[in-house]
């Protein structure tokens, strides 16, 4: 396998663990207040970046593009999931690091469908 595919599958695996661990303490506590953050890390982290991981694997493209797309996606959960979970908690001053983070899974999402439009031009019939 290509290191690219599995920079996605590494940290979608590490965010799948953290999710699980993540929600079993919610249900274990009944305390369901981080739940849109546990959402959001279960949703880019692990089901996105496992896709990006499949499409990066079975096209086999792998350049500098798909690289800027992974850093893009792992550097927004680094960055929005920790800040939504402060807000959520009530600490209203991370809301500019949740939109900053929102920002960059929107351009890594952004830079994905660049990489995905752009196999058409070398598709086969």
């Amino acid at each position: 396998m290509q290191k690219l595919p599995l920079a996605f599958f590494s940290a979608g695996a590490l965010c799948a663990l953290g999710g699980m661990i993540w929600g079993i303490n919610m249900g274990s506590t009944q305390d369901f207040t981080m739940m849109p953050a546990h959402a959001h890390l279960n949703l880019i982290g692990w089901v996105s970046l496992a896709i990006m991981g499949s499409f990066y694997a079975l096209s086999g493209k792998a350049g500098r593009l798909g690289w800027i797309n992974f850093f893009l996606s792992a550097g927004s959960l680094v960055m929005l999931i920790p800040s939504l979970a402060m807000v959520l908690g009530g600490n209203k001053a991370a809301e500019p690091v949740v939109i900053g983070g929102s920002v960059l899974a929107l351009l890594g999402m952004l830079t994905f469908a660049i990489v995905v439009f752009s196999g058409w031009r070398t598709a086969k019939a």
